[in-house]
């Protein structure tokens, strides 16, 4: 079941890694505010969102090679963060900066 009603892979395939990132780290950012507004349901569906955009990053055909490994590595990091006991000591300012830098770069490559 698609949670984004209007994502399509063709859709998805169009946008750089960069807009493909931000989006996910908007997403992110939502499971982080609902986290520590302690509204979990709401952080739990924020973070289906995300994993979702990853997953349509990580199937675009332009993400292979070293792409594709640090993504993969980045789902990976995600989970066990917000999932399970974060044996990679990441954290929610981590998450923040991580993907506060591919904003940036769409918003450059905009031209904004």
């Amino acid at each position: 079941m698609r949670l984004h009603k209007n994502l399509t892979n063709e859709r998805w395939f169009k946008f750089s890694l960069f807009e493909q990132l931000a989006n996910v780290g908007t997403d992110i950012e939502r499971v982080i505010y609902w986290k520590n507004a302690q509204n979990l349901d709401y952080s739990q569906k924020a973070f289906e969102r995300a994993l979702e955009l990853l997953d349509a990053t990580i199937a675009d055909p332009k993400n292979r090679g070293p792409r594709l490994k640090e993504l993969l590595r980045v789902r990976e990091a995600l989970i066990d963060y917000f999932v399970y006991d974060n044996e990679y000591s990441t954290s929610d300012s981590l998450w923040q900066d991580y993907f506060y830098h591919f904003n940036y770069a769409a918003a450059l490559a905009k031209g904004k």
